[in-house]
C-alpha cells in the first residue's frame, strides 16, 4: 500500500507538472497566432488513451507516462515531421514568427515552472506556515546512523556548527551541505573540532543507500515508548505509551542510542527498566528476547517527541503579503541548492553520478503516507527542478532550441533545417540514454539489495 500511495503522488505530481509546463509553450504560441496541433499528457506512440479536438488542436493522454508535448506547427521536435517542413513556411507556423517571439515561445514552460513553483511555496508558507527544529537546540547534538558518516570523523554526540563556512541554523540544513567536500566545524565534549568531508562523500552516500535507505543522522532523542504490542513478550509487564525509559538495572541511559548495546549483553535475561511516568519514578521488570529486544516502539518522530515536551520546534506563520516574498525567497534558494548538487555529477572525483536515479528514485522522494503539506513542496521543488533542467542546452530539450534561437538572434544567421533536424535527434538519443542510465541505476540498486549485496 506505501508503494502504491507514493506511485499516486509521483503520477498526480508529473502530470500537474507537464501539463503546466506545456500550457506556458501552448500560451506563447496562442499570443503569437502560431498553431498548436496537439496538446498532450504522457507520449502516444501508436495509440492514446484519450484524445478530443477543438479547433486546430488536438487534445489527449497518452499511454507512455515519460512526458507530455505540444507539437507546434512548422517546428522541428521530437515529432520529426518532415513533410510539413518540406512545404513553403505558413503565416501561422512556428519558423514564420520574428526569433523574439520564437524565444518566448520556447521559453514558456519554464517560465510557468518557475511561477509554479514560487506560487506553490507562497500557499504552503501561507496555508501551513513552516515548521523547523533550530540546530543550536540539539543539547545532545546527532546520532550517527549511516556508517558513511563516520568517514568523516563524525561522532554520536556531536553538535554541527557549520560546513564549508556555512552556519548550520536548522537541523535538516545538514542534508544539504553534507554532500560537499570541505571542513566541517563540530562541537565535541565542548571543544571544536574541524573534520574533513571526503571529496567522494556523495558517491559513497550513494552506494551505501542500497543497503541503508534510512536517515544518515537524527537528533539524539530519549527512549519514549509510543506503543507496547498485545502480542509482544512484554505485553503484560505494565509499560505504557508515553513512559520514558532512563536506565536499565539501575544504569541512568539519557539516549535512545545508548541502549542497543546494553541490550544485547542482556539478550534472553530479566532486567529491570527505570521510567518515568507523569514525572514519577518507578521500577518496571521486563524480559529481554534472543533478539536483544524489550518488544516496544519507540517514539522517534521529532514533531511527535516536541509535542511531548522534549524538543521545540520552531514554527513560523506567514501572513498572505509575508508569504508572497518568502515564497520567492524558498524557490530562489531551492534551484540555487539544486544548481550546486548538480554541478557535482560532473566531478567524476565526487562519485555524484552513481546517485542519478530515475522514477523510483524520484517516487521514494514522497511519504508513504499521503500528506499534503509534503506532496505540494515535493512538487515545488520538483518544478523548479524541471524548469533548470529544461534549460539546459541540450537539443530536443527547450535549452537547445533558445540556445540556436539565441544564436540566430547575435548572429542574424539561421541554423539550416537539416542541421536542426541532425541536432534534434542527437539531442533525442542522449535524453534517451540518459532515461535508461537513470532508471537503469534504480533497477541495479533495487536488484542488489534483493541480493543482499
Amino acid at each position: 500500500m506505501d508503494t502504491l500511495i507514493k506511485i499516486g503522488q509521483l503520477l498526480l505530481s508529473l502530470s500537474i507538472l507537464i501539463v503546466l509546463h506545456e500550457l506556458g509553450h501552448f500560451i506563447f504560441a496562442r499570443l503569437f497566432k502560431t498553431r498548436v496541433e496537439k496538446f498532450y499528457l504522457f507520449f502516444d506512440p501508436w495509440f492514446s488513451l484519450f484524445k478530443v479536438k477543438k479547433g486546430d488542436t488536438e487534445y489527449g493522454i497518452g499511454w507512455l507516462p515519460l512526458g507530455g508535448y505540444v507539437k507546434i506547427s512548422g517546428m522541428i521536435d521530437e515529432s520529426m515531421d518532415k513533410k510539413q517542413l518540406a512545404k513553403p513556411p505558413q503565416p501561422y507556423e512556428f519558423r514564420s514568427k520574428k526569433s523574439w517571439q520564437r524565444l518566448l515561445i520556447m521559453l514558456g514552460g519554464v517560465i510557468v515552472n518557475l511561477i509554479l513553483g514560487v506560487v506553490i511555496y507562497t500557499t504552503v508558507l501561507f496555508t501551513w506556515g513552516e515548521q523547523y527544529i533550530s540546530n543550536k537546540s540539539l543539547q545532545d547534538g546527532i546520532w550517527v546512523i549511516d556508517s558513511v558518516m563516520h568517514a568523516t570523523g563524525l561522532e554520536t554526540g556531536d553538535k554541527i556548527i557549520s560546513i564549508n563556512d556555512n552556519e548550520i541554523e536548522t537541523y535538516t540544513s545538514i542534508y544539504e551541505h553534507i554532500l560537499f567536500p570541505g571542513t566541517m566545524m563540530v562541537q565535541r565534549n565542548g571543544e571544536l573540532k574541524e573534520l574533513t568531508i571526503p571529496v567522494n562523500i556523495a558517491g559513497m552516500l550513494s552506494d551505501n543507500r542500497i543497503h541503508n535507505e534510512g536517515n544518515l543522522l537524527w537528533p539524539r532523542i530519549p527512549f519514549v515508548i509510543g506503543e507496547v504490542s498485545d502480542t509482544m513478550h512484554n505485553a503484560n509487564s505494565g509499560l505504557q505509551p508515553k513512559d520514558q525509559v532512563v536506565g536499565i538495572n539501575g544504569v541512568m541511559l539519557k539516549n535512545y542510542d545508548l541502549y542497543p548495546p546494553v541490550l544485547d549483553t542482556l539478550r534472553g535475561k530479566e532486567a529491570v527498566l527505570n521510567i518515568i511516568r507523569e514525572d514519577e519514578s518507578m521500577e518496571i521488570p521486563v524480559s529481554i528476547n534472543e533478539n536483544a529486544k524489550i518488544g516496544v516502539m519507540p517514539v522517534i518522530d521529532i514533531y511527535q517527541l516536541s509535542k511531548l515536551g522534549y524538543f521545540e520546534v520552531v514554527a513560523k506563520k506567514y501572513t498572505f503579503f509575508q508569504s508572497i516574498p518568502a515564497g520567492f525567497r524558498k524557490a530562489k534558494s531551492t534551484l540555487l541548492k539544486y544548481i550546486s548538487q548538480f554541478k557535482l555529477i560532473f566531478n567524476f572525483e565526487t562519485g555524484a553520478y552513481k546517485g542519478i536515479g530515475g522514477f523510483k528514485a524520484i517516487g521514494g522522494l514522497f511519504p508513504p503516507v499521503w500528506h499534503w503539506q509534503s506532496f505540494w513542496e515535493l512538487t515545488a521543488f520538483l518544478s523548479i527542478m524541471l524548469a533548470f533542467l529544461n534549460i539546459l542546452p541540450i537539443p530536443a530539450l527547450d535549452g537547445g532550441h533558445v540556445t540556436f534561437l539565441l544564436f540566430e538572434m547575435i548572429t542574424g544567421r539561421k541554423p539550416g533545417e537539416k542541421f536542426l533536424e541532425y541536432a534534434q535527434m542527437v539531442g533525442m538519443f542522449l535524453l534517451l540514454f540518459l532515461l535508461l542510465y537513470a532508471n537503469g541505476n534504480d533497477i541495479y540498486r533495487w536488484i542488489l539489495k534483493l541480493m543482499g549485496n
